[in-house]
């Protein structure tokens, strides 16, 4: 059953929340596939990635996340089940922060949680918007599952998951002790225009 407002929005048309709607989640959407699609198609690379950063079964991992990526932001674009995509989105990006980002603060120049934090809270802000009038959502009658309470689970659902999944698959990489000395470079291989002025 509809609420309230999604009837006043029916009778007067697209509008203005339609069109937040719409933006937060194609660009959420479209920036997700398009990682997805990117992990993909260097499976291999993104596997010893994943590996590099602390990741048990590197390739389950990279397969996974090029997985997670594409499904939720292909669900996100079309508007279908939305608060289950975002939850996996925000999944997604808690794992990014507690493992890569979370060490080199916000700015993203650095590194930094600045990306992953955004996407992830613009998650939350979609889910709290109704369903858009061009969403499947909205015409399969799931937009009774939005609004701040809806946000606040799909938040939480997100956030679990992340914790959960670091918490099974990864292991810190540890830091060098004071006592330890880093390699030395072999700098004979380094050619005259790789070199940093």
């Amino acid at each position: 059953m509809l609420v309230e407002s999604d009837r006043v929005r029916q009778k007067r048309g697209f509008g203005g929340v339609d069109v937040a709607e719409l933006l937060l989640r194609t660009t959420i959407g479209a920036t997700m596939v398009a990682h997805g699609v990117k992990h993909a198609r260097s499976l291999d690379g993104t596997t010893r990635w994943f590996e590099s950063i602390g990741f048990r079964d590197p390739k389950f991992q990279a397969a996974t996340s090029a997985g997670v990526e594409i499904l939720s932001g292909s669900a996100l674009i079309a508007g279908s089940m939305t608060p289950v995509a975002a939850a996996a989105v925000i999944g997604t990006m808690g794992v990014a922060i507690r493992t890569v980002h979370a060490p080199n603060g916000f700015f993203i120049t650095a590194e930094g949680y600045e990306y992953a934090a955004g996407l992830a809270a613009g998650c939350v802000a979609l889910v709290s918007l109704p369903a858009g009038m061009l969403s499947l959502d909205r015409h399969l009658r799931l937009g009774r599952f939005r609004g701040v309470k809806a946000a606040l689970a799909t938040l939480i659902a997100g956030a679990t998951a992340a914790a959960s999944h670091t918490s099974v698959f990864w292991n810190s990489p540890r830091r060098p002790t004071r006592d330890a000395q880093p390699p030395t470079p072999d700098l004979t291989t380094v050619e005259p225009d790789d070199q940093v002025g």
